[in-house]
């Protein structure tokens, strides 16, 4: 495939080696807000790990040119529907994730299933911990808000998440720290008066990341429509 990478930190000087790796060529390398829809000529998918505050208009661009885009940017998510609405009316196609590591998206299945067993017990509190990069932008991670989503779905006692420490006793508590050099961490701790129990993913590189995110661009070749790493995963 001819790839366009949206965004060349990292993430997308990893995704540049991987590719090339998997046979694919990177035909664009688009590493600003200010690019022009045109450059997406000629390109068969366009992947998206740039920032919060431009990744709307770089999806907006890849529908209007007709470009399935996978998006690994989060910080965005409050305009999902927006984005549903124009992949309809542009009849375009799309797969995002909060995050594209298979690891990761285990640790969401079994994360469902265990909140499922421990919504009986009541007596546990329910908290997540995350440690990322320093240079990471959104804060909480997209990982800890999508986790914190899942055990919302499936815990009775609360009603919502939240970042500060106030333990509000009808809310999912997120402490996300900053490190330098740590590709991701995160943990989710259900305690009580008597017992601690704690599932959590590490990752130990960046590796997992890009080439999940290959794989989706693989997997939506040919397709219509909005996806998840669900569907790619038959989760």
């Amino acid at each position: 495939m001819n790839i366009a990478l949206i965004g060349y930190g990292k993430m997308g000087k990893l995704l540049a080696v991987k590719a090339v790796e998997r046979k694919h060529h990177i035909l664009k390398i688009l590493d600003n807000s200010d690019w022009e829809k045109e450059e997406l000529l000629n390109c068969d998918v366009a992947i998206d790990f740039s920032a919060p505050d431009s990744v709307l208009k770089n999806i907006h661009k890849s529908f209007q040119m007709g470009v399935p885009v996978i998006v690994g940017t989060t910080g965005w998510y409050r305009d999902i529907e927006k984005v549903k609405a124009w992949c309809t009316e542009y009849d375009g196609t799309i797969l995002t994730a909060t995050n594209f590591s298979l690891g990761v998206n285990i640790f969401f299945e079994m994360n469902k299933h265990l909140s499922k067993l421990m919504n009986p017990h009541s007596s546990f509190t329910t908290s997540i911990k995350e440690t990322h990069h320093t240079e990471k932008k959104d804060s909480p991670s997209g990982t800890a808000i999508s986790t914190a989503e899942i055990l919302l779905n499936e815990l009775d006692k609360y009603d919502n998440w939240e970042t500060s420490a106030s333990r509000d006793e009808n809310k999912i508590t997120i402490i996300a720290n900053r490190e330098p050099n740590v590709a991701g961490i995160h943990e989710v701790i259900y305690e009580s008066d008597i017992d601690v129990l704690k599932f959590s993913h590490k990752a130990k590189n960046r590796e997992g990341f890009a080439s999940g995110a290959l794989i989706a661009a693989e997997f939506i070749n040919g397709k219509k429509g909005f996806y998840s790493m669900k569907d790619l995963l038959k989760f």
